[in-house]
Parts: structure tokens; sequence; C-alpha cells
């Protein structure tokens, strides 16, 4: 979603680091560029002036002057600046001393509310809640049936009648006491537009069962619109925090950096994707330094964490520390990256990616096309994968409806990977210091500087120097 601002911002701020110091005048033509690539972006004017004031307040001062590096402290002041117009902190929902929860989904139509509302539930349910899902939209056709489907999906408790709005909140309060859950998710209607209908029916909602928090779902791709939608129900409810919807998509930005700062509340989830587990809590720090070009990998670390099993990372650092790597086990790494989600996010997580590989189009189904060609092959000819000539790799190419030419990409580039991994296998072995021999330069070994010297907990592979399990230096 920040693709075209991260590139304006990258631009400018790859000439501040060569710059040594930094003036007034410098610091005012900076402002002035980063405030034309916000508004590019759709941000709120309101939002795009009081961010400039700030980091020009700031920049001005001795904050930047006595700095050793005036370029990286003027990026560090936006980052931080960033952080603040995003949210500063986390949210959280609030919880009820006295169960169930109750959660109530506003937002427009085709905002992604119904969705949203499922995929919350998948994540509250992650996190050890027992969530059930209700649907209170009782006008859009066939939309209770949508979380009916949805919800049976990510095997959480469904519920509605077919009386009015008001009712069916009620008596999910009623169904939530009967099947001991402790949140309830209500699903209300929404309109293509705000008028006086509902935003009643939403105050008789919100009266009739008194939700501990009241979402706003916002689709991103409304971008400056998003604001007056956000204000709107804010002053109709009373809103205790947003969903944003479809940031993968090619929206501006706009609504992610402007609704907290107009309306006051914070962004608690964001929706990365359309599969039902592309959904996740919204960080404003780790947003910014994406926005920033500077990866986020604590998210990279928790989505590893949550794809992998113990047993799948201690296979994987083995391999590392191996250095050893056959096409069998590059086959496994593929299907366990492609289950943290598109390889495309993925990227975009690793910190100091090159602007060109960031916004590189990867296909997803290169992968499919890999995994075709590898399982095409026999299980010797993936342990070996010297035996194949050109027989084989013909025969490989007709199984797997490639080419022999695919097929030789493949074994061309496993080769590279192959000695890639030898390498960081020699460094990761190499990590732990030890007590080099007598004689000159007596004492303990320094730990070895170069990429990859060390595998962080919890993270296969990340000892190549792209981090990711099965391909390093990707």
């Amino acid at each position: 979603m920040f693709d075209a601002l991260s590139d304006r911002l990258d631009g400018i701020f790859s000439r501040l680091r060569s710059r040594g110091r930094l003036t007034e005048r410098d610091v005012d033509e900076i402002s002035r560029e980063i405030r034309l690539a916000l508004l590019e972006a759709d941000v709120n004017v309101r939002v795009v002036k009081a961010f400039i004031d700030r980091v020009k307040q700031r920049a001005v001062g001795a904050e930047v002057a006595e700095a050793l590096d005036p370029g990286q402290q003027f990026i560090k002041i936006v980052h931080e600046e960033l952080v603040a117009t995003l949210g500063g902190t986390t949210g959280k929902l609030t919880m009820s001393p006295k169960p169930p929860t109750v959660l109530m989904l506003a937002g427009l139509q085709g905002s992604g509310k119904t969705t949203a509302a499922a995929k919350l539930a998948r994540l509250l349910k992650s996190q050890g809640l027992h969530p059930l899902l209700v649907g209170a939209d009782l006008q859009r056709p066939a939309a209770v049936e949508q979380l009916r489907v949805l919800a049976g999906r990510v095997d959480v408790p469904f519920y509605s009648e077919a009386t009015d709005p008001v009712s069916v909140a009620r008596g999910a309060i009623e169904e939530s006491y009967r099947l001991g859950r402790n949140v309830v998710i209500v699903d209300t209607a929404g309109r293509l537009q705000i008028d006086a209908d509902l935003m009643d029916e939403l105050r008789a909602i919100d009266a009739a069962v008194q939700p501990q928090n009241t979402l706003l779902v916002v689709d991103a791709m409304t971008g400056q619109e998003a604001v007056n939608v956000a204000e709107a129900f804010n002053e109709a409810v009373g809103l205790d925090g947003v969903i944003l919807t479809k940031i993968d998509g090619d929206a501006r930005g706009g609504a992610a950096l402007s609704v907290k700062e107009v309306v006051g509340k914070p962004i608690l989830f964001a929706g990365t994707g359309e599969k039902l587990d592309e959904f996740e809590p919204f960080h404003p720090d780790r947003m910014a330094s994406r926005i920033l070009g500077m990866g986020d990998v604590l998210t990279l670390i928790e989505k590893v964490e949550a794809t992998f099993e113990e047993d799948e990372k201690r296979k994987a650092e083995q391999l590392l520390q191996s250095g050893r790597l056959t096409l069998e086990d590059f086959l496994e790494q593929m299907q366990q990256i492609k289950r943290m989600g598109p390889l495309q996010n993925v990227i975009g997580m690793l910190p100091g990616m090159p602007k060109e590989v960031r916004n590189a189009d990867i296909d997803d189904r290169q992968i499919a096309r890999i995994e075709a060609m590898i399982r095409s092959m026999t299980p010797e000819e993936r342990r070996r994968p010297e035996l194949i000539d050109g027989r084989r790799r013909a025969r490989i190419a007709k199984g797997s409806g490639t080419s022999t030419t695919d097929v030789n990409q493949l074994l061309t580039q496993f080769k590279q990977v192959q000695s890639m991994m030898k390498g960081v296998g020699g460094i990761a072995r190499r990590g732990t210091p030890k007590s080099t021999k007598k004689g000159k330069g007596k004492g303990k070994a320094k730990p070895s500087r170069r990429p990859g010297g060390g595998v962080p907990k919890g993270f296969p592979g990340a000892g190549g120097p792209g981090g990711l399990p099965g391909l390093p230096g990707l």
C-alpha cells in the first residue's frame, strides 16, 4: 500500500545521507519534498501540516545540529513522528471484567466488514479466547449466509435469527452464556453511504448490548474519504478503534496515516490479504519502519514462530549449520515459506532490501512450478542432482508441464544456493567464539562480522544474507 510513498521518501533520504551537515535551508527543502510526498499519498492536509511542523521544530534545533550524523538524525526524527501519526503505541481491545466482551463492527457496505469479523474471530481464537460470530446484517442479501460459511471455515460458533438486528444482538448475548463464549463479535449492516437509518440502527444495537469495543471497518482504498467516514461514525456512535482492510492493495496509504490523528482513535487491526489468516494487529512502529524501507523483522519473526513447528525450526537450523542442501530439503523449505503468505509480503519485511527487489513483481505461481519440477524427479535425483542428464531433464520437463530450459534454470540456481549454503554453514559453525591456537593472536577469536554470523532464536535459516528459510541470499 505504501510503495509509492516509500519510493519517494527513499529518494529524498538517499540524498540526505550523503550530507555532512544540515542547514535550516536544507531542512526547509527536505520538509517541502516530504510534504509533497505525503499529499500525493492522499494523506489529510491537516495531518500533513501538523506532521511537517513537528519535524521542522525538532530538526532546526540542537537535536540535528549537534548530531554526529545529521542525516541519520533527521531520518530518526521522521520515523518517530510517523510512529506518533500512526498512533504511537499498539492499541488493544478493551476486555470486559464480566464475560462476554462485546465487539460491534460498523462500516460502509463493501469495506470488507463481514470478512473482517471472521478474520478477527480466527485471530482471537488463536490467542486462547472463545469468540461467537453474530450475523446482525439483515439488510444485505446473503450477508448472514456469508458469515455462517466463514464461521465454519474458522471453526467458530455462529448465531443469527430472522427477526431484527437489535433482537439478534440481544439473543447473541444469551447464546454466548449458553455456549460458554467469552467474546461476541456482532457484524452490523452497512450502506453505500452514511444515512440516518444506518446510524439509528447502530445506536439501537449499541444501547441494547453496550459493546466494550465499537470498531469501524475502513477500506484502505477509499483514501481521503476514509477520514470523513470515520468522523461521521465517531460522532454518531462513538468509536473505540479502527480495522483497516485491503492494505495489500495499491491504495496510496493516506487513510492509515490520517485516521488516528484526525479521529483520535487507534488502528487496532489490519487486513493484509484476502485469506482468513492474513489479518494482524496494527503496530505503528513497525508500519513506520516499512514505510521508510527499514523492513519489519519483528512481524516476520512472529510469522515464522506461528508458521513453523518446533521440530521444523530445529531441522532448519541443523540444515543451515551443516551447509548441505538437497532438492528435497529445498522443496520442504519452500512449502513452509508458502504458509507464511505471499512471498512479496515476506520480502517487504526484510530490512535493507533494495527498492528494485521490494517492488519486483514476484509471482507466487513460480514456486508452484518449481514444486512441480522437483516432484517430477525421482528420490535419488532429488538427493543427487548431478545425476540429472539431458534425457532425465526432458522427462522432468514433460512430467511437470515445463520446458527443459526451466529445468536447466532450476538446477543452475539450486547449485548457486548450494554453494552459498556451504559458505553460510561454515560461518554458522564458527558462530561460537573458541580459543585460538597458541602463538600469534593468542586469546579468544572474535565473532565473525560477515552476514549470517548467527541465527536469531526461533528464526530458522536466518543466518543467510537474506534470512529466508531455504532461500539463503534471497
